[in-house]
């Protein structure tokens, strides 16, 4: 292929030894999504889209706050207005994200699902738009058959504990050409100043598991039985997304004081919440060590920092930011005690601050396990890091601290079925930083021993994580 398009065979491999690792060893490797945010449903119902709009600006926030910041109205973001018009202000953003990961994913986005070069601007969007519609309407354009066109092994969708699960038992009944397995995602049963919303969800909890709930004890007996029932449905993880990791533990005792005290109405303090919390999270650990899931702690999220947008939308809008709470303190607690008990669960800790790097990184090397290379893992770079220069940073933290030879890799943590080649993204990112090592004399010439590294963080090493061929 020429290198006159901008999305070209060696994009991002500027050495040979980088281009060698990324075509022989990374490029053709399955792709194992663990941790993302694909409706179940489209899954279920083999969803084909109507329009370029339909599958790839519904539910972006990443396109709404470039869109947002380039001065287009919320109507044409979150509103209702015409999908082609959604579209073109979306067009007519996109040149000004240069040297934002937008500007990189839109067209390699393009370049991998339609075969478009053409760079996306408001004087092509006409062409474009015609093009990437015709090819929708092929059987191939369907959630199935892009989960077959790039080669996804297994979706881990992020799933609450009430959750029925029904579209995951259609899609296991189904045809899927991959495995799709619910994630646990119970961060509605952690306490907060919503006292009034927790109660609504505990009791849908207790109407899920059929237990009135109105006891600590049967609080953790029907988490226990969502847990496995989850577990029956092929589940392999957890998640929490936590501001703040807590940083206390309070006793059985007072926990059961502190619930009482919340279901029948009542406040609590800061403290009383967070030590509430942290038994919670300690106890929901075992859990997991006894299943054998991960658990996945995503850390240091501010969300719906935008009030007036937050009134008129809700949630998930592209209106969270990274937050400076401290974490280690938090992790020093919650892990160490599950340490104590041999109860800690593999983990993986997504850390959203920057400057936390090293701390969390550091954290992960306290608690490996005798046996089990790579138990605790410090994640990939996520949300605001996932582009070139926050998982650079993510990877040289591991490299330094850790072992990228066990490093679990990349996932989406998107809504979009367009989001699969931030695989690729992520891909050639390692092998050109591989690669330049080579250049440098870091690292020896060597593609035996780089290979099974660069495969590993590819693919092999999450499927072995999370038990993949089961």
């Amino acid at each position: 292929m020429s290198k006159s398009t901008f999305i070209h065979d060696d994009f991002l491999l500027d050495s040979e030894a980088s281009q060698e690792l990324y075509h022989q060893h990374a490029a053709h490797q399955p792709i194992l999504d663990y941790h993302c945010h694909l409706s179940p449903q489209d899954l279920a119902e083999n969803r084909s889209f109507n329009n370029l709009t339909e599958i790839w600006l519904e539910g972006d926030h990443y396109k709404w706050r470039a869109m947002r910041a380039n001065g287009v109205a919320e109507e044409y973001c979150t509103g209702q207005a015409d999908p082609y018009e959604k579209f073109l202000a979306y067009a007519e953003t996109v040149p000004a994200t240069l040297r934002n990961p937008l500007y990189h994913w839109t067209h390699l986005e393009l370049k991998r699902y339609f075969g478009i070069d053409t760079l996306l601007s408001k004087e092509t969007a006409p062409e474009i738009w015609a093009e990437a519609n015709r090819q929708l309407q092929s059987p191939t354009k369907s959630t199935w058959g892009i989960v077959d066109q790039f080669n996804v092994q297994l979706i881990g969708t992020t799933d609450d504990p009430t959750d029925d699960l029904l579209f995951h038992d259609q899609i296991a009944s189904g045809d899927c050409p991959g495995k799709v397995v619910p994630t646990f995602r119970p961060d509605p049963a952690f306490l907060s100043d919503q006292v009034q919303h927790w109660n609504r969800w505990v009791d849908r909890l207790g109407h899920s598991s059929d237990l009135d709930c109105q006891t600590l004890n049967d609080f953790l007996s029907a988490l226990e039985k969502r847990i496995h029932f989850f577990k029956d449905r092929g589940c392999r993880a957890s998640d929490h997304g936590l501001q703040r990791c807590p940083e206390s533990i309070l006793s059985e005792t007072k926990s059961q004081e502190v619930f009482s005290q919340v279901r029948n109405g009542g406040s609590l303090s800061k403290e009383e919440a967070d030590g509430f919390n942290g038994f919670l999270l300690c106890w929901l650990g075992e859990q997991y060590a006894k299943v054998d899931w991960a658990m996945q702690l995503h850390l240091g999220p501010i969300r719906n920092v935008n009030q007036h947008l937050f009134d008129q939308l809700g949630t998930d809008i592209g209106c969270d930011s990274i937050g400076d709470d401290r974490q280690i303190p938090g992790l020093q607690c919650i892990l160490g005690e599950l340490s104590k008990r041999n109860k800690l669960p593999k983990t993986i800790l997504y850390n959203l601050n920057p400057t936390h790097n090293y701390p969390v990184a550091a954290m992960c090397g306290n608690f490996s396990q005798e046996g089990f290379a790579g138990k605790m893992q410090f994640g990939s770079g996520w949300w605001f890091l996932d582009q070139l220069e926050g998982m650079t940073w993510q990877i040289n933290t591991l490299s330094n601290l850790g072992l990228l030879r066990h490093f679990i890799g990349m996932l989406t943590d998107s809504r979009s079925f367009m989001s699969f080649p931030r695989h690729e993204y992520f891909r050639r990112l390692l092998c050109h930083l591989l690669g330049n090592d080579i250049e440098r004399g870091l690292v020896p010439h060597d593609m035996s021993l780089l290979a099974p590294i660069v495969e590993g963080v590819c693919y092999r090493n999450a499927a072995r994580f999370l038990d993949a061929d089961a």
